[in-house]
């Protein structure tokens, strides 16, 4: 009856260094379900989705926007109701930041951060599971969903919260190092795209995106094209910026 489809490469830097890892799985694979459940008349189908999908600069980010460019497209010829969830980043799941920040303080430090000024929004797991089942609940089919992330919180302060929860003191205990952005790594997140705006749902903290007119024939035959691609990094990049027009990769690779 529904499909939550949360299977996805969210590694930014692997990502990078693996672009046809990424299109394989967050492009076809997302293709590949959501025209299953197309075939199969299920009810409704909630991508899960991400703040790096607006402006990306990465590749990650780049080919979320593709899967949702995909449930969009889709949801113009099919009775089911395909529909997306984006926000940003869920404490303690997997790959996040303060398992890893736990880790180096057990180890006596140091705690790395790639810079002093980033930024990131972060929700607890049940939020970000609860607004998604809510936001689900709510579609009609076509929409992004926006969860309200509150504000976005400096990295440098999350590791110095945790050094100090820890009963130690920052740079006197525990050294804070910083290694630099990485590759395809933004300072901040956006949650829109400037082009679509947003309006309010009958939930405070959900908001809707305005849906975008894809052609769904138009856009497979674009994706099908990263078939012949897959193994040259450079046409896969030029791929994905004919497809997503506000990716902006910081060099071409």
């Amino acid at each position: 009856e529904i499909v939550f489809h949360a299977a996805a490469h969210k590694h930014v830097p692997l990502m990078e260094h693996n672009p046809q890892e990424a299109i394989k799985n967050n492009v076809f694979g997302t293709l590949k379900v959501a025209l299953c459940a197309h075939e199969t008349n299920v009810k409704r189908f909630v991508l899960i989705s991400t703040d790096k999908a607006v402006n990306p600069t990465n590749v990650m980010g780049a080919t979320k926007r593709v899967a949702e460019l995909i449930i969009q497209a889709l949801n113009q010829r099919s009775n089911t109701e395909f529909v997306a969830v984006r926000f940003g980043n869920v404490l303690g799941s997997n790959g996040s930041v303060i398992p890893l920040f736990k880790k180096q303080i057990a180890y006596g430090g140091p705690v790395t951060i790639t810079h002093p000024e980033i930024t990131r929004y972060f929700m607890t797991i049940p939020e970000a599971s609860r607004l998604v089942l809510q936001a689900g609940a709510m579609a009609q089919g076509g929409e992004i969903f926006v969860l309200d992330m509150g504000k976005p919180v400096k990295i440098v302060d999350l590791a110095k919260q945790l050094i100090e929860l820890s009963g130690l003191e920052p740079d006197v205990d525990i050294t804070i190092t910083y290694t630099g952005l990485r590759p395809g790594e933004k300072l901040y997140e956006e949650l829109l795209l400037s082009e679509e705006g947003t309006s309010e749902t009958s939930h405070s903290e959900i908001f809707v995106a305005k849906p975008s007119e894809i052609n769904f024939d138009e856009l497979l035959e674009k994706i099908n094209r990263f078939e012949d691609e897959i193994e040259n990094k450079e046409d896969i990049i030029q791929r994905l910026k004919d497809l997503v027009p506000t990716y902006k990769p910081e060099v071409l690779k």
